[in-house]
Formats: C-alpha cells, sequence, structure tokens
C-alpha cells in the first residue's frame, strides 16, 4: 500500500483481511491519500467493513442456484426417472435367470449406478418443491433414537462407529419427515469425511433459550474457501458428490426457523443446529 501511496497519492477500495481479538476473520475495503496538515506529511485510511454484505452476496448465490435447480428438477425430474425404473426392472429380471448368471456383477453395477442417479435426482426433487411441513410437537431426542439403528447399520456398514449423547430437552414444533432427512444427510457426511474406525458424534442439549443438535466427525475438516459455499448447489468435498445433501439440509434448517454454525479444524468438523424453543 505505501508503495502505491508514494506513486500515486492514493489507494482506493483494496480489498484486506482482518481478525478480531475473538478470532473472528473480517473482510474489508481500504481507501488512503496522502494529505497535508499544518504542513506535515500525513496519511488519511478509511476502512469498510463489508464481512455482511460478502455473506449476503453469497447466500443471493446460493438462493439463485436453488432457483435453478428448482426448475430444472420441476421439468425433467418425473420424466428421467420412470424409464430409468423401467430399466432397473428388467436388469433385475435378467439377472435372476440361470442364463445370465456370469453376467451378474455387471447387473449389480449397472443397478448400484441407477440407484445412485436415482438419489441425485430424488435430492434435486427435493430442493425443487417445499412439500408438506407437517409440524407437530415433537423431542428431538426421541426422533433421533428412533433411527439410531439405521444410522448404526450404515455406519457398520462403513467400518465406523457412532456415538449418542441424547439428553433431556424440551418438546420442539418439528415436522418429523424433514428431520430425519436433515441427520440422515448430516450423518453420511460424516462417515463419508472419516477413515476407518473413525467415529460419527450426535448430541441434543439446551443452550439457553434454545436446543442444539450437534452432528461431529473426526476427518480433516473442511478447507476454508469451501466453508464460504457450503449449502450451495455442487460445492462438495466429495470426489463424486453434488453438494445438494447440505442445500437440502438449509432449506429444512429454514422451515424450522432454526439457525446452523460449524466448526471445522484438521481434527475434524461439528455441525450444530439451533432450534428456539417455543
Amino acid at each position: 500500500m505505501l508503495e502505491l501511496l508514494s506513486k500515486q497519492g492514493y489507494v482506493n477500495n483494496m480489498a484486506v483481511n482482518t481478525r478480531r481479538k475473538s478470532g473472528e476473520l473480517r473482510e474489508g475495503l481500504l481507501s488512503a491519500e496522502l494529505v497535508s496538515i499544518n504542513n506535515e506529511p500525513c496519511i488519511l485510511m478509511v476502512g469498510n467493513d463489508i464481512s455482511e454484505f460478502k455473506k449476503f452476496e453469497a447466500e443471493i448465490l446460493r438462493l439463485e442456484r436453488l432457483n435453478l435447480i428448482g426448475e430444472m428438477a420441476a421439468s425433467i425430474g418425473h420424466e428421467v426417472r420412470n424409464p430409468m425404473t423401467t430399466v432397473r426392472g428388467f436388469l433385475q429380471i435378467l439377472g435372476s435367470k440361470d442364463g445370465c448368471a456370469k453376467y451378474r456383477p455387471y447387473f449389480d453395477l449397472m443397478i448400484e449406478e441407477l440407484d445412485r442417479a436415482n438419489s441425485i435426482i430424488t435430492q434435486f426433487l427435493s430442493l425443487a418443491k417445499d412439500g408438506p411441513f407437517n409440524a407437530v410437537l415433537l423431542n428431538l431426542s426421541q426422533i433421533i433414537e428412533k433411527i439410531a439403528p439405521l444410522i448404526q447399520a450404515e455406519a457398520i456398514k462403513a467400518g465406523k462407529y457412532l456415538a449418542l449423547e441424547l439428553n433431556n430437552i424440551p418438546n420442539l414444533i418439528l415436522d418429523e419427515k424433514g428431520i430425519r432427512q436433515l441427520i440422515l444427510n448430516l450423518v453420511k457426511n460424516a462417515l463419508d469425511a472419516m477413515p476407518l474406525g473413525g467415529i460419527v458424534s450426535i448430541k441434543t442439549y439446551s443452550e439457553g433459550d434454545e436446543v442444539v443438535l450437534s452432528v461431529s466427525d473426526q476427518g480433516t475438516g473442511i478447507e476454508q474457501h469451501i466453508l464460504k459455499q457450503l449449502g450451495t448447489p455442487f460445492v462438495t468435498t466429495k470426489n463424486n458428490g453434488t453438494g445438494l445433501g447440505l442445500a437440502v439440509c438449509y432449506r429444512i434448517i429454514e422451515q424450522h426457523n432454526a439457525r446452523m454454525d460449524l466448526d471445522s479444524s484438521p481434527k475434524g468438523t461439528t455441525f450444530y443446529i439451533r432450534f428456539k424453543v417455543n
């Protein structure tokens, strides 16, 4: 900056990053100009904090992508799934015939890929529509207890472990189907982020006037440039991922007027979903 000042006498809207005492990183624009006060050369500097503007800009980008995906899914989603279902059915029939036994591994592979494509389309459709929001008074810990066997099976299948710490918490107005999908998506991401033997931890607890759901993994963390775009479709850390799972999570969280924070480091990542107690 000093070099620019010496050359042209001013600096206009230079991007800078600063860190508060709390460790929070803020983005800003810095302008400076050489001035003379009482015949003494001085530098007049003005800084503008644009962190909130950047967050707003990222949110607008995320919503624009969601809108585009919604339009795409609404127009082609069902039409694509129908022929896929037909193809899958015939592959199952052929795979069950004795004369095709030697080709069964190929049939299984094709069926697996069709199921993966169908799963992606399902997530597209989930983003495309708001769907019925059947919110009633429920207990978050009890919902997790119901689906714990399913989560445990997924963890064992992946060679990993599940740890639950479910505390006594107030009931909340929740859509059970949406909350189940939220938890399963977060757990799947956590399992994918860890090496063999890793532990996924799910906790529920009260904090002030909020009920908190936390999902933690023991992965290597999320890079800073990805953190800023989490929840944006197609932004993902997975080689074969689409980023739609977290986008669905954000939609479910918004429906419940909740908010999501996260803490990520090379030792792992924790997602915190905070629900207001009614």
